[in-house]
């Protein structure tokens, strides 16, 4: 049996040491602001986390490019040449055409590399949630799955990992085109704040509004508690985007309620594809256990 390379996008949230203690590597993105282009970087290299979302509050517009079928096949090449084969687990497809671009160089591939396998999965989420999915992969690697075993378990269990996140201020999503000008704006006079998810295509959607953050905090975290199954995946995720105090005052909030869960939390930053959509001062919590069943297109 050949060993697989599991690869990701810029979507992930997925730290460096993450990377490198479950063995995962990325496919980057871009993002582009007053006029310079630099990769979505995991790591934070071309500039900090803080420094990236000061740009924001300071009136920077920040966007984003998908990875292309360019930057897949450099990379799905890179693994194929050392002999392995490769599962690619990328960013909901309502979210991002990256997912298609790692299509058509896989069906390249494989016709250029008939002895390679190469599978490609649509995860239906972002983030850390993004994240849980290849980390739970690369645990049915190491218990000795095979790749088509592994990517057979993702596709089954991609709608159990569960998103609940609120933002700081919907100017962001305004600008990313997620909300009207007209929800933004009164939004924002109102102090509403969005409980958003990730549904069963993979769109990140409003599914409750709350007045205030406090009301918005406690709301991330009953939810999230009640979608909770330790038995799925134990490790629960608090991630931000620049806004270090108000994750841990949702860790205390899920500690507070659940104190065994003191030692399965564990915090990301809000990767830079993401958070140029939702904004500094955004928080969320994920975990795996009950399936989403809402769907934003019905």
């Amino acid at each position: 049996m050949k060993p697989f390379a599991i690869i990701t996008d810029s979507c992930s949230s997925l730290s460096k040491d993450e990377r490198q203690k479950y063995n995962i590597d990325y496919v980057p993105m871009s993002v582009s602001y007053n006029g310079t282009t630099a990769p979505a970087s995991l790591d934070w290299d071309v500039m900090s986390a803080h420094e990236f979302y000061d740009l924001m509050r300071n009136g920077t517009r920040v966007l984003t490019s998908q990875a292309n079928a360019v930057d897949y096949k450099e990379k799905f090449l890179h693994y194929i040449n050392q002999g392995y084969d490769i599962l690619s687990i990328s960013c909901s497809s309502a979210l991002s055409a990256s997912v298609k671009a790692s299509y058509v160089v896989r069906d390249q591939l494989l016709a250029e590399h008939p002895d390679c396998q190469i599978v490609c999965i649509d995860s239906l989420n972002s983030s850390a949630g993004l994240g849980i999915l290849c980390k739970m992969a690369a645990n049915c690697r190491a218990e000795g799955k095979t790749l088509q075993q592994t990517a057979d378990y993702i596709q089954s269990i991609r709608l159990c990992v569960n998103q609940e996140c609120t933002v700081d201020k919907l100017l962001y999503l305004k600008q990313a085109g997620r909300v009207s000008p007209a929800t933004a704006l009164f939004g924002s006079l109102l102090n509403v704040k969005p409980i958003i998810i990730s549904d069963v295509i993979g769109q990140n959607c409003s599914v409750e509004k709350v007045k205030g953050k406090k009301l918005a905090y406690q709301r991330l975290v009953e939810r999230a508690l009640d979608e909770y199954d330790p038995t799925l995946y134990s490790e629960v995720v608090v991630a931000h985007a620049d806004c270090i105090e108000d994750a841990n005052m949702l860790i205390s909030m899920l500690v507070e309620k659940r104190p065994e869960l003191q030692s399965k939390i564990t915090v990301a930053i809000v990767d830079p594809i993401v958070g140029a959509s939702a904004g500094p001062g955004t928080v969320a919590i994920y975990v795996a256990g009950k399936p989403v069943t809402f769907d934003s297109s019905k």
